[in-house]
């Protein structure tokens, strides 16, 4: 569910504090897009692609990839999978996150 090697390469790039900022501020962005998601948008594909993006600067692999699932779709004028399927991956991506970031990082 999380790429750790490409956690651990944004934080090791940036450094810890600035990583935890990053980090809330990409997942703040994330819950707000997938929050205003509406599968009739025209803006659609664009806000797929930027949680396709933030997913995978988080190591949120699965979450990625049902973005860009649903990116091809729009981009190609196809129906576009039910957006509200990416809000339980995000939720049980982002848990899985903060847990492995509090076991990582804080008994270090």
């Amino acid at each position: 569910m999380i790429d750790w090697h490409q956690v651990d390469q944004l934080r090791d790039e940036i450094g810890p504090d600035d990583f935890a900022e990053v980090a809330g501020v990409f997942l703040r962005e994330v819950d707000r897009t997938l929050a205003g998601l509406d599968s009739r948008s025209t803006e659609l594909a664009a806000a797929l692609h930027f949680l396709k993006g933030s997913a995978l600067n988080l190591g949120m692999s699965g979450l990625a990839r049902l973005c860009a699932e649903g990116e091809a779709a729009a981009r190609a004028g196809r129906p576009v999978p039910d957006p509200g399927r990416l809000r339980p991956v995000f939720d049980a991506s982002r848990a899985a996150l903060e847990r492995g970031l509090a076991e990582r990082y804080t008994a270090a």
